[in-house]
């Protein structure tokens, strides 16, 4: 059995997704319950995990690295405790993975989203994803694709190349959690994880067609080192991305909690057992088409516009809000790409010296090299910005007790073939930053509040639009309730029978080496 990285190759065919693998694809809800009663093995579930992985990732490129060896030695003792009648956590026996890019696990490859000269980095630490979905019994089976310092909306890099979106496969997943969003959009595994500094865990969700959610800041502790204070700015931390509401509500439960070496972290637990009981008749929702001034593209406009409608039916009061932020969106992301630049390089890219400047984009390097001349007064200044946008959304929030949006502009681009696929230059005939313009997810880690992706509904050409759903700092357990009553209303599981995603010919059978 072996463990390595894993790069695209082209391979023929194709299968509906829901019939792969000897396990059928399933919630990490479904599977934690039924290897809890014996139902089914966590080896037979991580053997199917990988066999999928081996089938379908090699057309997709959302898998790195696979820990196969290791996950299936996880899986034989995940299924002896279950066999003896020890205790048993949440999510025991349920296959998850990591992203590569400020998330480490020992032993395991760190490029910080694909920088070549990293491929040999190891850094034998856990981050708080890892630490605590491992306590919780779940199997992390590998890490998943990102660009390079998790810096754009897209996935893509030099190393590893564009992860595919499972709706079609010449198309990009979206980033920076986009190898992560694939996986899950395409049954490989339930659940993985999607930190989120800018949208991370919410953009490649909405292109993928699933649930991605950014927790408020503090909620998850985020395990920065060696400068613990550098997920600040903008706020960032550890999310969750499923295919349903549920099962990112159950891996929220699982990552939330105070954490000393967090020093944001809020103390409490995070209880979604009875996200049904929080009804959405009477709450209030504001709606904003475009954040006042986003461009955004005809078909994700009309699919989230029908998509609203779900809020009335369920008895909210949904009104159109007229949002007015404080600038234009192009000095809002510069703004984004200032404040998320300003933690700086990290130690093993830094240690690359000025011969591995050619690693990283030069989208990125621009902001680094401009960072070097900035004065502790443009500093300020851009924290005085913030604090406008801040207080623009933060004032919704005393009125409304939701704010509704599109989560990205546009609908998921081509990739390219030169590692450095990005969104679009314009929308609608309105320039944008291509690096994280046309993603106004961007606003809500400004502020830290709570806020979900959903899927609204497929485009004309079925590809997915998402619809976020933000909420008051800390009414955590708000969105994802609001999210769940959404789902309900507006259930998206069938649109994951519509893929067929091309099969990887030469995966091998594995009932030999699962026991």
């Amino acid at each position: 059995m072996n463990s390595g990285p894993i790069v695209p190759t082209t391979a023929p065919g194709g299968r509906p997704i829901h019939d792969m693998g000897r396990v059928q694809v399933s919630s990490a809800v479904e599977l934690a319950a039924g290897i809890r009663t014996k139902e089914i093995s966590p080896v037979e579930v991580v053997a199917s995990a990988l066999d999928r992985i081996a089938r379908y990732n090699p057309s997709l490129n959302a898998f790195v690295y696979v820990a196969e060896g290791e996950a299936l030695a996880q899986a034989r003792a995940a299924e002896t405790a279950v066999m003896k009648g020890l205790a048993l956590g949440p999510l025991h026996g349920v296959p998850s993975a990591l992203k590569d890019l400020f998330d480490f696990h020992p032993g395991w490859p760190a490029t910080f989203g694909g920088v070549r000269g990293l491929r040999e980095t190891v850094i034998d630490a856990r981050c708080a994803y890892a630490e605590r979905m491992e306590v919780a019994g779940a199997i992390l089976v590998g890490k998943t694709n990102s660009p390079v310092m998790g810096f754009r909306g897209t996935c893509d890099n030099l190393l590893f190349g564009p992860t595919a979106n499972p709706y079609d496969v010449t198309r990009n997943s979206g980033g920076s959690s986009g190898g992560s969003a694939a996986a899950v959009a395409a049954g490989l595994i339930p659940l993985a994880e999607g930190t989120d500094g800018g949208g991370s865990a919410r953009i490649p969700a909405a292109w993928c067609g699933v649930v991605g959610f950014k927790p408020s800041f503090g909620r998850v502790p985020f395990l920065s080192r060696p400068n613990a204070f550098a997920g600040v700015n903008p706020f960032c931390g550890e999310g969750v991305i499923a295919r349903s509401v549920r099962d990112v509500a159950l891996g929220v439960e699982v990552l939330a909690g105070y954490d000393a070496r967090d020093p944001f972290s809020i103390p409490g637990v995070l209880d979604c057992s009875n996200l049904a009981a929080q009804r959405l008749r009477g709450a209030r929702i504001a709606y904003t088409r475009d954040y006042g001034s986003f461009p955004v593209d005809a078909e994700v406009a009309r699919v989230v516009e029908n998509a609203v409608e779900s809020f009335e039916a369920l008895g909210a009061n949904v009104e159109l809000l007229d949002l007015r932020l404080p600038c234009d969106q192009r000095d809002l992301s510069d703004l984004w790409c200032r404040l998320i630049v300003d933690a700086g390089l990290p130690d093993p890219i830094k240690a690359l010296g000025p011969a591995g400047r050619e690693d990283l984009p030069t989208e990125y390097l621009r902001w680094v090299d401009a960072r070097e001349k900035r004065t502790i007064e443009e500093l300020e200044q851009d924290q005085r910005v913030r604090t406008a946008v801040a207080d623009v959304i933060t004032s919704v929030f005393e009125h409304y007790d939701f704010l509704v949006s599109p989560t990205v502009c546009c609908l998921p681009v081509k990739n390219d073939t030169n590692g450095n696929t990005v969104g679009p230059t314009s929308i609608n005939g309105v320039a944008v930053d291509p690096l994280i313009g046309w993603c106004p997810t961007y606003l809500m880690n400004f502020v830290g509040n709570p806020a979900i992706s959903v899927p609204a509904g497929l485009s004309e050409e079925r590809l997915p639009v998402g619809l976020q759903i933000a909420g008051r700092r800390h009414a955590d357990v708000d969105v994802l309730a609001a999210a769940a009553h959404f789902e309900e209303a507006r259930p998206w599981s069938s649109t994951y029978d519509l893929l067929s995603i091309p099969e990887h010919l030469g995966s091998k059978d594995r009932d030999d080496e699962s026991g």
